[in-house]
């Protein structure tokens, strides 16, 4: 029995093939808060069969979403999530039992992310564990980092779980490249806006740096052709991104 309550938020916009399985895997959960970006298919409809609490309003980014999600919570222990995410039922055993005691020593938990993709679970390549800090004190937490690559910045101690988030990402290559597309963009207008400039070094060098660091350094063979594909679209969307930082420089120059 958890002596904490905690609500669980999650931020959506076209997941209706993803959110059923994320939110059987929260029944358990005192809350659910779900924040939807005016998604075009049946995700606000799958939503609101498990929690009366769905909002659906313009999405300003991710970070900005997501706090906003933050906003509506009831309790202070919040777990947020990826409508992609799933809770393993490890995961789940470790909640209840560290938020059992009435005193918890930390301010957050972190939990490692296993990652399926084209057909199989990635271990290797700097995809895993992927530790996500995911569940933590709202009093003392929010979402930061630059879009689309948020992250929580918590002030206070953290501990690891072991209990795994289950990642189900790309339905193919067609959709990574799509995500690519997008998130590269993103990424290009949000450090134009901070003032960085396009490097050609940067353009030459990080993409094969991506490759080498994912591939060799971090065991991404060990993956087979799946580690291969996960080191070669690291690398693109490196390469995407900075083209799309030299496009930005171009417009302005016109």
């Amino acid at each position: 029995m958890r002596a904490h309550p905690v609500s669980v938020c999650i931020i959506t916009y076209n997941e209706e093939g993803n959110l059923r399985e994320c939110l059987e895997s929260v029944r358990w959960a005192d809350e659910i808060v779900v924040v939807d970006s005016k998604s075009r298919d049946r995700t606000v409809e799958i939503a609101r069969e498990f929690t009366q609490k769905v909002i659906v309003r313009d999405f300003p980014g991710h970070v900005e979403q997501k706090n906003f999600c933050l906003a509506q919570a009831e309790h202070d222990w919040v777990l947020s999530l990826d409508a992609d995410e799933r809770v393993s039922p490890r995961l789940q055993e470790e909640i209840d039992s560290a938020l059992s005691s009435g005193d918890v020593q930390v301010d957050g938990f972190s939990a490692p992310r296993k990652t399926f993709y084209m057909g199989k679970w990635i271990r290797h390549g700097g995809w895993y564990p992927d530790y996500k800090l995911r569940l933590f004190r709202r009093s003392r937490g929010h979402w930061g980092g630059e879009n689309p690559h948020d992250r929580v910045s918590l002030d206070g101690s953290t501990r690891r779980l072991s209990g795994e988030i289950l990642h189900y990402t790309y339905r193919d290559l067609g959709h990574h490249l799509e995500v690519i597309n997008l998130f590269s963009r993103i990424s290009a207008d949000a450090k134009r806006a901070r003032g960085v400039r396009f490097s050609t070094f940067r353009l030459f060098i990080h993409p094969p740096a991506k490759f080498f660091k994912a591939y060799f350094l971090k065991g991404g063979f060990l993956d087979g052709v799946a580690g291969f594909m996960v080191a070669v679209m690291g690398a693109y969307s490196v390469f995407v991104k900075y083209c799309k930082l030299w496009e930005l420089s171009r417009v302005e120059k016109a």
